[in-house]
């Protein structure tokens, strides 16, 4: 079993853990995921088909419209929200898809996450200390 620790700044605090959902490409709320699954429904995006309710979401940041957090929202109201975001693009549509998703989230790594975390990976997020830790069989 290995562990890997990155440090990053909190945007949401908090502290979550699941599985690793591993997104290379940004994300766009309207019109990208499915609110009542927390599936991406974008057309041409590698994660098209695949929920990252429940799960660690891991993704570059946010794009698309203003409408961007409603539809995190609305995954949080309906139970499909990821437990937790980490993401490498801070924009103020990412931060506030964050802020209305009420989870914890983290962003500014002192290493590139997607070059340590993995599709399954346990994933633990300590917000409040900045601490993502990621185990692996």
């Amino acid at each position: 079993m290995s562990v890997v620790e990155i440090r990053g700044r909190c945007v949401v605090p908090g502290v979550a853990e699941g599985a690793a959902f591993v997104s290379p490409e940004t994300i766009s709320g309207w019109g990208g995921i499915d609110s009542r699954t927390g599936t991406i429904v974008e057309m041409r995006h590698p994660m098209r088909g695949q929920s990252f309710a429940g799960k660690v979401l891991l993704f570059p940041g946010a794009k698309g419209s203003s409408g961007y957090s409603h539809f995190f929202h609305l995954c949080r109201v309906n139970g499909t929200a990821p437990v937790a975001q980490l993401f490498t693009r801070m924009t103020a549509k990412a931060a506030l898809g964050c802020v209305v998703t009420r989870v914890p989230a983290m962003t500014d790594f002192d290493r590139d996450p997607f070059e340590l975390i993995r599709p399954g990976d346990h994933v633990r997020v300590d917000a409040d200390a900045g601490l993502v830790t990621v185990t692996r069989p």
